[in-house]
């Protein structure tokens, strides 16, 4: 068993005036015990809660590349290729994007209002 120290803190946040609607709080540390191992972890806390932390922190990383893969204009079918085989624990290897091919990405997945913005916007880059 071994003491892990975790810290947070609240960040200040203002309106869009400038006016603080959220004060900064901490930081603050708190001590708590955890295992040396997975194996120690599991005795501690059981299988089924260690499981279930491992997967819920799985998602949010998966989020996180997916989110960054779709703002660069990855499609759905895109990002299965890329993580579909990720492994816990694994950094998943960053892709090289094409902008021509995102950017139509991102026409093929907009809205027909958001696509008529795109291509005025397209049309007045090109005039200049």
């Amino acid at each position: 068993m071994k003491s892990m120290i975790v810290e947070a803190k609240v960040p200040e946040k203002k309106d869009a005036e400038g006016k603080i609607v959220q004060v900064a709080v901490g930081p603050y540390q708190i001590t708590v015990q955890t295992g040396d191992t997975a194996e120690e972890m599991i005795q501690m806390f059981g299988e089924k809660a260690v499981k279930s932390n491992a997967d819920a922190n799985w998602v949010v990383t998966l989020q996180g590349n997916m989110r960054a893969g779709m703002k660069k204009g990855e499609t759905a079918e895109q990002l299965q290729t890329r993580l579909g085989g990720a492994k816990m624990g694994v950094a998943a290897k960053g892709t090289a994007v094409d902008p021509v091919q995102a950017y139509l990405a991102m026409f093929a997945n907009a809205t027909p209002e958001k696509q008529k913005e795109m291509l005025a916007e397209l049309k007045n880059k090109a005039a200049k």
